[in-house]
């Protein structure tokens, strides 16, 4: 109980601020109408239980088993069985996760169909599952982090010549959707059951982190390719710009919750059935931590359930028509400090970032403070968003006129950032793009884009979970740049 009270009041501080900023809003610029800011407001009660809920489930139930399920692999001692299981786990966990399910079904909605959510699912969770089958066997063979990221991106930017507009942006955008609440927590304890086995405590340390770089790096790469084997033609975007608001309070909120029930129930089954023939054959776990454990996934399950109809029946409907609204009015700078602001308080109330913040901090002993890590991800975030809207306000600006710098310069920073550093930074890349950002920031700046005239939905409109994914990559790279002269001051090494 004391756990949950915590995680309460955490998760209370994490959604106040972009309340604060929504009702302001409502109260000035944007006149939200009452029965939909009343939903909003209840959406945000939703989510700040539903977090408390899921940070404690995941804690005594995903967490540890990842962990085990990390440790039994390399156990076998066998590169195929770590590979396969790789690939199985790779699968199971992206299909499911419910924030790929709201960005593969935006995509199918602004579409008309034309790119179907169950393709867009299938082809992206495929490319997860190689990705991480590859990110393990890069722990256990000692690859540098690095090298991998430099030859992935590589090949990205090659293929990126050859993908159309429309699909660039839903390739990195997948990318960052497949890193929700979910998977993250059950990659980063794969990660580390995999790399504790390790004598080398450095290695093991600097291993931790940079499993879920690989693994998302697997969605912008499927689509790709995906692309350029199925040629189509142009494909054109549309969203309502008045949508029928439901006269019904509670309305949406039901209406959603079937729906995303069931989603998180196929999410969490695939772990489930995994983990019980785990224990069978290998872990033998004790009947009180089994008990332990089950009571974490029911604690996961009504968490995600009612942290996701909160996001999807509040504040998604808000966030399009705040987006639309800000972008209707003459003085356009008004809606990029906006956008900064929401990007900057949104990545409070994103649940992977606490999981990934709090394992920092234990890895490195305390000695990275996990506010020091929210802050510069906050900043990056925030510039992100800002980025989103101008390009959205600007047409010469292109989506790949960000990407291609951008990804150059946090490779070129690989060289320079102390390793730990690198695999922290390219793994809040993915974290930072959870369902706040899938819902929230992507409904804002589709509101944008459809309030603009020149602007493409499809193309413009997406795009910003791309951006939100690739400003931590450089914004901690930084920070591990500032600790590296800081620790040579103290004669403390941090290089590893």
């Amino acid at each position: 109980m004391n756990a949950l009270v915590e995680k309460m009041r955490e998760a209370l501080f994490s959604v106040l601020p972009i309340t604060l900023i929504v009702v302001l809003l409502n109260f000035t610029l944007t006149p939200l109408e009452p029965i939909v800011f009343g939903r909003f407001l209840l959406g945000g009660l939703l989510i700040i239980v539903g977090l408390a809920v899921l940070l404690v489930g995941v804690d005594i139930g995903i967490t540890p088993i990842g962990s085990h399920m990390g440790s039994a692999i390399v156990k076998s001692k066998k590169i195929w069985i770590i590979a396969a299981a790789g690939l199985l786990l790779g699968f199971f966990v992206s299909v499911a996760e419910p924030d790929l399910h709201i960005m593969a079904g935006q995509v199918e909605f602004v579409t008309s169909g034309l790119i179907s959510k169950s393709v867009i699912l299938i082809v992206v969770s495929i490319g997860i599952a190689v990705m991480l089958a590859l990110g393990l066997v890069r722990i256990v063979y000692n690859i540098p982090l690095y090298k991998i990221l430099i030859v992935i991106y590589l090949v990205i930017l090659g293929l990126s010549f050859f993908t159309s507009a429309e699909f660039l942006a839903i390739s990195f955008d997948a990318s960052g959707a497949t890193t929700g609440a979910l998977t993250v927590p059950f990659i980063l304890a794969l990660a580390i059951g995999v790399s504790t086995l390790k004598k080398d405590s450095k290695a093991s340390e600097k291993d931790s982190f940079g499993l879920v770089a690989i693994a998302s790096s697997g969605a912008i790469l499927s689509v790709m390719i995906m692309s350029i084997l199925v040629k189509t033609d142009k494909i054109t975007a549309s969203i309502e710009s008045e949508e029928v608001i439901s006269n019904s309070f509670l309305g949406p909120f039901f209406d959603v919750f079937p729906t995303l029930a069931k989603e998180v129930m196929i999410a969490l089954l695939p772990i489930v059935i995994i983990f019980v023939f785990f224990q069978i054959i290998s872990f033998k776990l004790p009947r009180r931590s089994l008990h332990k454990i089950f009571k974490g996934i029911l604690y996961t399950f009504f968490g995600l359930v009612i942290f996701l109809v909160g996001v999807n029946a509040g504040f998604m409907e808000v966030g399009k028509v705040v987006g639309y609204e800000l972008a209707s009015l003459e003085n356009k700078s008004i809606i990029v400090i906006v956008g900064f602001v929401l990007g900057l308080v949104t990545i409070l109330a994103e649940p992977a970032v606490y999981v990934l913040n709090r394992q920092i901090e234990t890895v490195t002993s305390g000695f990275v403070k996990r506010k020091t890590v929210l802050m510069f991800l906050c900043i990056g975030v925030g510039g992100a968003v800002a980025l989103s809207v101008i390009r959205i306000l600007i047409p010469e600006i292109k989506l790949w006129h960000y990407l291609l710098p951008g990804y150059i310069i946090a490779c070129i920073m690989t060289f320079f950032t102390p390793k730990l550093f690198v695999g922290i930074a390219f793994d809040s890349g993915g974290v930072a793009s959870g369902p706040m950002t899938a819902t929230f920031i992507l409904a804002f700046t589709q509101g944008a884009a459809d309030a603009v005239d020149h602007a493409d939905i499809l193309i413009d409109g997406f795009g910003v979970i791309a951006l939100v994914a690739l400003t931590p990559l450089i914004a901690l790279q930084i920070l591990g740049i500032l600790y590296k002269v800081y620790s040579k001051k103290k004669g403390i090494n941090v290089d590893g």
